[in-house]
């Protein structure tokens, strides 16, 4: 029923678009609900304003999410829809979502109104299924940006009437018009590609020893129970070589990780990492999950990685992504079932192992996509014959 409600009227779009008639560009930019949306979303707004400083930007994000925080901070204007995501294992509580779907879907009529934009880009996240279908009803043109290598269902719903899909992953002509396909990569923040220092000189920033290596271990924001247990769980195997660890715990049980660490000599646990580029910059192994941007960042960055993704997300797309780097040897991957018992053991092997980890950094820099953000703002340029 959700399905058939996003669906709904897109493919009998009625040409009602408004576009502004002054000079000055405006972009609807709709999505979020994690970093993974947000931080590439921003990222091209951010090529946007560099590109013309009098672009007009308007985000529409999902009400209690975390881009109703990370965006104003960022300095652009956003909107909120009351969305919510499709319960798949609990049927019997999507009542409530159906009802906030359709209140969205009025909003996003309001907002489309409102603003007139001439283009909206899709990131994917609660909010872009409602803004994108009222921008195609409009006619008003629309860009999806897919992070993933494996698709949602909304955007694969979205993408027949989209003018273009940039993504960051061979082969997804399997989901989406071969024509409207390009591959572009997914932006990420621009800090972490500026920082000029040497890995030494990030450890040492760190409070770290530079002589000695560093796994840096995040499981995003909120953290990765798994991930989390299994370092908790073999701490003295995970130094016993003089390994150091920089573990981003995440908030969901802080304190109890904090008080695993408490104490031993070489490992820092900390709920927030302030910095993400020293830390990515110092760490000669990383262990993560493996969303999209996260992949993006490693890419870029040239960094060998033990991958654990994430089974509690939707389409099981972030197994899919590790599978896309594991299978060219570009990066570890250890399911989530098995981390407990292999998670700790493949560290400890992959530091001992010079000529594995030097693979590893070779094949996953063979598949950076640099520029992303400027390559989509030149898509959109051209869509919009600017």
């Amino acid at each position: 029923m959700l399905l058939l409600l996003l669906t709904n009227n897109i493919n009998n779009t009625n040409n009602t678009n408004n576009t502004n008639n002054t000079n000055v560009m405006k972009v609807l930019i709709s999505g979020g609900g994690t970093g993974g949306h947000i931080f590439p979303a921003i990222s091209i707004a951010n090529a946007l304003s560099r590109r013309d400083p009098s672009t007009e930007i308007l985000f529409v994000g999902a009400l209690g999410r975390m881009e109703m925080e990370r965006v104003p901070a960022a300095g652009y204007e956003i909107v909120g829809l009351p969305v919510a995501g499709f319960d798949r294992s609990r049927l019997w509580r999507n009542f409530g979502v159906l009802i906030k779907l359709g209140r969205s879907m009025l909003k996003a009529r309001k907002i489309m109104r409102d603003f007139q934009p001439d283009v909206a880009v899709g990131v994917g996240g609660y909010a872009s299924g409602p803004m994108l279908r009222e921008a195609q009803r409009r006619g008003i043109p629309t860009v999806i940006q897919e992070q993933n290598s494996y698709p949602g269902v909304t955007n694969k719903l979205l993408a027949p009437k989209a003018k273009a899909i940039c993504v960051a992953y061979d082969n997804t002509d399997r989901f989406f018009p071969a024509e409207l396909i390009e591959i572009t990569g997914n932006p990420v923040r621009a800090d972490l590609l500026t920082l000029d220092i040497t890995r030494a000189e990030a450890k040492r920033r760190l409070g770290m020893d530079p002589e000695r290596p560093v796994v840096f271990v995040t499981g995003g924001s909120l953290g990765a129970r798994t991930i989390n247990t299994s370092i908790a769980d073999n701490l003295d195997l995970l130094t016993r070589d003089g390994a150091q660890l920089l573990w981003q715990t995440g908030r969901n049980d802080a304190e109890r990780w904090r008080q695993a660490a408490e104490g031993r000599e070489g490992v820092t646990a900390t709920e927030f990492v302030a910095d993400m580029a020293v830390a990515y910059r110092a760490a000669d192994l990383v262990v993560a999950r493996a969303g999209a941007c996260t992949i993006s960042e490693l890419q870029l960055l040239g960094k060998p990685a033990i991958l654990v993704p994430s089974p509690n997300v939707a389409e099981d797309h972030q197994r899919r992504n590790a599978e896309a780097l594991a299978n060219r040897g570009a990066a570890v991957m250890v399911l989530d079932a098995d981390a407990a018992s292999d998670l700790a053991p493949a560290v400890v092997n992959l530091l001992g192992d010079n000529d594995r980890l030097a693979s590893l950094v070779d094949n996953i820099s063979k598949m950076a996509l640099p520029g992303a953000d400027d390559k989509i703002v030149d898509r959109i340029y051209k869509i919009l014959n600017r």
